[in-house]
Formats: C-alpha cells, structure tokens, sequence
C-alpha cells in the first residue's frame, strides 16, 4: 500500500507528512506535512489518495501515530470493509472522528481535544486490493 506521514506540532502538536507511493500498487496518498494545533483545540488530519485504477469496494485505511521519541507506531484507526474502526489503544480512541469518504478519495481523521503527548508522526496508509 502507500503511506503518507504527519508529524502534529506546534503548541503541541506536529504532524509531518511527507507524501508516500508505494511501486506496489498504483495509489498515491498526500497528507499534509505539517500539522499545527493547540492543546484543547481540534486538528483535521487530512489523507487524499489517487488511483488511475478503480478504488475497490475492498479499500483499507489505516492511521499510525509514532510519539516523538519513541520507535513504535501504533495502528489508532483503521477502515475496512466499508466501516471505520477505532482502535482501542492509546489516548486517542476516546478522541477521534472519522471524518473520510473512500468514495470521494478521502481518508481523514479528526482528533479533538487535543493533548501535549499527541505530539508525533501520524501515518495515513492506504490499499487498494486488485
């Protein structure tokens, strides 16, 4: 699949997202590179993708987040077989809001009430099953 990073900062938060294609599959994602927000406040995570190939009904989605400092990313969201899943790790599952249309090319995510330790990379990954 292809990825597109986020880093969420600023007065806490930086998302960085460099855009991501994958030789796999012949989807292109675009995030934004960077992402501000403030403690409190809400952020939109925005994830567009592009396919010159039909997006299939079996599309998946799926949001990292990596905290700054640490090695490991966790899977916070997921979308598949046409329903959106929150995972149930981390701080955020209380927090987040779907907010895509697969159909309309859309992947993203809000996060609310944002906190000082949302502070890392978020990763949008997308597959588009033949």
């Amino acid at each position: 699949g292809s990825a597109g990073h986020g880093a969420l900062g600023g007065a806490g938060l930086r998302a960085l997202c460099p855009p991501g294609v994958s030789p796999v599959s012949p989807i292109h994602v675009y995030t934004q590179r960077e992402v501000y927000g403030t403690v409190g406040s809400r952020v939109t995570l925005s994830c567009s993708f592009w396919s010159s190939e039909w997006i299939s009904e079996d599309i998946s989605i799926t949001w990292h987040f990596q905290a700054e400092g640490s090695r490991d990313a966790i899977s916070i969201f997921h979308y598949a077989q046409g329903q959106p899943y929150i995972d149930d790790v981390g701080s955020f599952k209380e927090r987040m809001e779907w907010v895509g249309n697969p159909r309309r090319k859309d992947g993203s995510i809000v996060i609310h009430s944002l906190e000082a330790t949302d502070n890392g990379t978020f990763t949008c990954d997308v597959k588009n099953p033949p």
